[in-house]
């Protein structure tokens, strides 16, 4: 089998699989990354979205041969103890009811975050849109993503970005 070098979490993993395997199944089977989750296996509900070089994929649909050294980013890789930003948001505002689409909900808002540190209501829709959630928990994602926006998404350097 081929082997592949990944920058996954901004760490350099190695694994051997066919060319053919999706990166979900990569991220959840050979790397021990289970908060991906899948979802539709169709690129429709974006359960199992990743953010590829900053921006929101389908990990379902991403062939591990198609990866090449784009920057893969997880649920894992946001935070490792849920102090996010968006994290703490969605905590906050009592999110998910089954839960089961949130990773790829959380790593879609933060890819927005990093690029639209304040959006409005109508962009945080417009962006989130591609996201589904079967508990149809729209309302309170948007304001977890507004709470975050206000919190800061980023307290790298010990000050909050607004």
């Amino acid at each position: 089998m081929p082997e592949y070098r990944l920058r996954v979490n901004d760490e350099l993993r190695t694994v051997q699989v066919d060319a053919d395997t999706p990166l979900l199944w990569v991220l959840r089977d050979e790397l021990g990354l289970t908060g991906t989750k899948f979802g539709c296996g169709g690129g429709y509900c974006r359960a199992c979205a990743v953010q590829i070089d900053g921006a929101p994929g389908f990990s379902c649909r991403l062939r591990v041969a198609d990866v090449g050294a784009r920057r893969i980013t997880t649920i894992e890789g946001l935070s490792p103890d849920r102090s996010h930003p968006l994290q703490r948001a969605w905590i906050a505002e009592d999110v998910p009811q089954c839960g089961y689409c949130q990773s790829g909900q959380i790593v879609s808002a933060a890819a927005l975050l990093d690029r639209n540190p304040d959006p409005s209501a109508d962009e945080i829709d417009a962006w989130m849109s591609p996201n589904l959630c079967r508990c149809g928990t729209y309302n309170r994602i948007r304001r977890a993503i507004q709470r975050a926006a206000r919190e800061g998404t980023r307290d790298e350097a010990g000050s909050e970005d607004a």
